[in-house]
């Protein structure tokens, strides 16, 4: 799923080691977003490991909050978590580093940790040759942008997990994804010999690849020309030639949801009326419900699918998933009015507010592919949690039923995953739910009404579910990550006013409290990254403060609380003076806090989320129908220019930013609507405007009190805007 660098002047940087490396990589497995097991499964989130067991050894990380940390704080491999303790001992000692980044849901990163990284001959050789540093990819986005950006211009692809070799002063000179235990250990003995027969030749190496990484990040290619409308009808056309028409989605295996790109579709056909774009989205959302990607029994969406089709997934669940596609699934039912796509949406969010939703507020960062595969005992494995045997299916449900329910559901003898999309083996014999057959297609099969059928499946599903959770629950990474937390503050938001969903909202604002208690800093107007163990991380990154803006604007115009709004835009200003990039254009990923970090990077690429510059320009052309700020117009005409060779020549990889080019290019609309919010003539003119989609629109409430007040000092032609012989008014 990363394809932001393309192979180029930096394939020299590793070529100590890269003939090697490509060895060792094709052996193993694609590591692109993938999931990790954990032995912190006594309790459904994650702990510390000794808060439970006994162990033989300790290392740095166990004073970290991080969950991914603490699941290597008792490896025999002397981890450090990045900082200049580490960075001191590789300059003392003159040893190289071996960075590993990952996070905790990953399943290849769990692969290394219970394979490599707890084996004792692997720790031996990484103690005695190097300094071992363990990264958060999800906690540290700084840091894991530019490495990861190394090894895509390396080697043409990267994932996680991600393992990168670095002088001291923190220069790459080679980097690769997963490595098997024996792999690991020839390339590190290779490595710990070139660093000391050809320290010279390595360290020149290293130098020249910092360099040339730096410009790699931190430069565009000009533009050439204005940002026309013919970019998103390039980028519809880009999009348009990967479409996978006979399983819906984009591109083979693996495959992955890509919220981002059905949302420009959405956009695109608003903008053109061009149907293909709209069916291409709807075939995709009904293929990936109907898949074993969704969960049928608990909801929500897992990661993404191993294959070409949706059935065999990665089965994490991450948080930022949810988010976006219940909002893709609310903009499907706003133009379409199918209830399918409503009820998807009902499923993802209900998931997300009964499992991932935290006691004390906010939503835990993702769920586990991992758990374990018994009650008291340790061993792990993934997707265990959610496949099922005839047997076990059998052993819940009546004979009769149990053949209803295998025939719906795809349910075989021995097993439905086919044997290429299970590289360890750890699903054969098993069936991962699925939607085979159509509820009328099940009823002619069986002889019974479509009601009977259905009756009977809903029946057979809750029974299931009751069963399956008496399994080991696969365990949460329970921080709580700003960006992400705002992404689900948009969801709940958007849900609740286009399916009439009050307790959406609810949960929308309770979530937005529990951010700006808990991770935000008002003297400073700082927001942290993450928040977890009674306290917050890191400073936040430029995603934490695009991403709850984003979301600060739609609660705004769910609830008209105007003090979301005025949060909104106080945070604007202080990403606009943290993260500004004033001669480049847009804005940096990181603040300028840790000078251990080589460069700072701008982020473009549109992936599993959009990124934070394509989501920063679209909130800044927002907050101008807001405000009606004209250096906040120009900063979106910026942001939008610094990227503009990109949107220019492949604009399939920048879909958000290319829907921000749209709301730039469309005619505004300001939809102010006087009443009072909660008399019934005011909600029957807001359902008008919740029930379309409207993507170009801010939607505002004059309510003769203290909300219309503070718009009419921004807007002044909101200050008259009144009420018509007694009637709500747009």
């Amino acid at each position: 799923m990363r394809k932001q660098y393309e192979p180029s002047k930096l394939l020299h940087a590793g070529v100590l080691f890269l003939t090697f490396a490509a060895t060792a990589n094709a052996a193993g497995q694609s590591p692109a977003d993938a999931s990790v097991s954990t032995e912190s499964q006594k309790t459904h989130s994650a702990a510390p490991r000794e808060a439970t067991e006994q162990y033989r050894y300790t290392n740095r990380l166990i004073r970290a909050k991080s969950p991914y940390l603490l699941l290597h704080a008792h490896n025999p491999v002397e981890w450090y978590p990045w900082g200049d303790e580490a960075f001191e001992k590789a300059r003392k000692e003159n040893k190289p580093i071996f960075l590993s980044i990952g996070y905790f849901t990953c399943h290849w990163c769990h692969v290394m940790e219970k394979e490599s990284y707890s084996d004792p001959s692997v720790a031996a050789i990484l103690n005695q040759y190097f300094v071992s540093i363990k990264v958060d990819r999800e906690e540290r986005l700084d840091i894991d942008r530019l490495y990861i950006a190394y090894v895509e211009a390396t080697t043409g692809s990267a994932g996680w997990p991600l393992n990168v070799m670095l002088t001291p002063d923190r220069k790459p000179f080679f980097g690769g994804t997963y490595f098997s235990p024996d792999q690991l250990k020839s390339l590190l003995q290779k490595v710990a010999d070139a660093w000391s027969k050809q320290h010279d030749s390595v360290t020149q190496t290293a130098g020249r690849a910092a360099q040339q990484l730096i410009e790699i990040v931190s430069k565009q290619s000009p533009a050439t020309g204005d940002l026309q409308p013919a970019i998103l009808d390039q980028a519809y056309k880009q999009i348009a030639s990967t479409y996978d028409a006979t399983n819906g989605g984009f591109g083979g295996a693996p495959k992955f949801p890509r919220p981002v790109t059905l949302c420009f579709l959405l956009r695109y056909y608003v903008r053109t009326g061009q149907r293909d774009a709209l069916d291409m989205t709807l075939n995709t959302l009904r293929a990936m419900e109907r898949g074993g990607i969704h969960d049928q029994l608990g909801g929500g969406f897992h990661r993404y699918s191993t294959g070409a089709s949706w059935l065999v997934p990665h089965f994490e669940k991450m948080l930022y998933d949810q988010a976006q596609l219940s909002i893709v699934y609310t903009e499907a039912y706003q133009i379409t009015h199918d209830r399918f796509y409503a009820e998807t949406t009902r499923n993802i969010l209900d998931f997300a507010l009964r499992e991932m939703q935290q006691p004390r507020g906010g939503f835990a960062s993702a769920a586990d592919a991992d758990s374990r595969m018994a009650l008291g005992k340790p061993e792990t494995s993934e997707g265990v949690f959610y496949i099922w045997t005839t047997k076990e299916v059998e052993s819940v449900l009546s004979k009769q039923d149990a053949a209803v329910f295998d025939y719906a559901y795809g349910v075989e003898s021995g097993g439905n995953v086919p044997a290429h999309q299970d590289a360890r083996g750890e699903l054969s014999g098993k069936n991962v739910l699925y939607e085979a057959q159509s509820t009328d297609e099940t009823a002619k099969k069986f002889g019974l009404t479509i009601e009977q059928t259905a009756d009977k499946l809903t029946a057979a599903r809750k029974a299931l579910l009751v069963a399956r959770s008496r399994r080991p629950q696969p365990p949460l990474d329970d921080k709580i990550v700003t960006a992400w937390n705002g992404m689900v503050v948009s969801a709940l938001a958007r849900a609740s006013q286009t399916l009439d969903e009050p307790h959406y909202l609810e949960s929308a604002q309770t979530t937005a409290k529990f951010l700006e208690t808990h991770l935000y800093d008002s003297k400073t107007g700082k927001l942290w990254r993450s928040y977890r163990a009674g306290g917050p991380s890191v400073d936040g990154f430029l995603d934490d403060y695009t991403d709850l803006i984003s979301g600060l604007l739609d609660l705004y115009q769910a609830g008209f609380d105007v003090h979301w709004l005025k949060w909104a835009v106080s945070l604007q200003e202080k990403q606009d003076q943290f993260f500004g990039a004033a001669k480049e254009g847009g804005y940096f990923d990181a603040g300028t806090s840790d000078p251990s970090v080589l460069s700072r990077t701008r982020e473009s690429y549109d992936g599993a989320e959009p990124s934070p510059n394509s989501t920063a320009a679209m909130n800044l052309l927002r907050l101008a129908q807001f405000t009606d700020r004209a250096d906040w117009r120009d900063k979106a005409q910026k942001t939008l220019s610094a990227f503009a060779a990109r949107l220019q020549s492949t604009p399939e990889a920048v879909p958000a930013l290319a829907s921000a080019l749209d709301f730039r290019l469309a005619q505004k609309k300001q939809v102010l609507i006087a009443g009072d919010p909660t008399s019934q003539d005011t909600r029957e003119l807001l359902r008008q405007v919740y029930t379309r989609l409207l993507p170009n629109k801010v939607l505002l409430l004059a309510d003769g009190g203290a909300g219309q007040q503070q718009l009419a000092r921004w807007l002044p032609f909101v200050a008259g805007a009144h009420r018509m012989q007694g009637h709500a008014t747009a």
